[in-house]
């Protein structure tokens, strides 16, 4: 075999190597903060809609929580609107409503959703778990009013 051969293909076989490393450290980052996405308001200015005084804004039914506080882990004091349209979303991913950067937590932890007039708490098959009242939940779990929800270190309550 020819000295320019062998150089060759030693060549190739550091490219190969090369490549699989970055594609064990894209796995990685995929799996610590999730899927790269570009950000819909860097790309282009959001249209301006007009308001329309006349619509009132969409509000909890009487009697269920519209606030989210954070009572315990490194956002405590973080108080969140709780809409009823929308999930809101626990987990490590920068996606999450609440995103908790904790080693304990999930990319996609656990999920809120308001269900026949009652906010419920789902746990998406986390490691750690997600804790009512220190009960671990494993099906959608309704969330009282001012009872601790757990999820890593983070704890947080619903409040009117």
């Amino acid at each position: 075999m020819s000295e320019l051969t062998l150089f060759v293909l030693q060549l190739a076989f550091l490219g190969l190597l090369w490549a699989f490393v970055f594609s064990i450290v894209y796995a990685l980052r995929t799996d610590l903060f999730g899927p790269a996405r570009m950000r819909s308001e860097e790309v282009s200015a959001p249209a301006q809609e007009p308001v329309n005084p006349v619509s009132p804004s969409p509000s909890p039914p009487s009697g269920t929580a519209s606030t989210l506080l954070v009572t315990g882990g490194p956002k405590e004091g973080l108080s969140l609107e709780l809409l009823p349209e929308e999930q809101f979303t626990i987990g490590r991913s920068s996606d999450s409503t609440l995103v908790i950067r904790d080693d304990n937590t999930s990319t996609h932890h656990a999920r809120l959703m308001l269900w026949n007039d009652q906010w419920m708490v789902q746990d998406l098959d986390s490691t750690n778990g997600t804790f009512v009242d220190g009960k671990r939940v494993s099906i959608p779990t309704p969330v009282p009013l001012n009872t601790p929800v757990t999820i890593g270190t983070s704890s947080f309550e619903l409040r009117r």
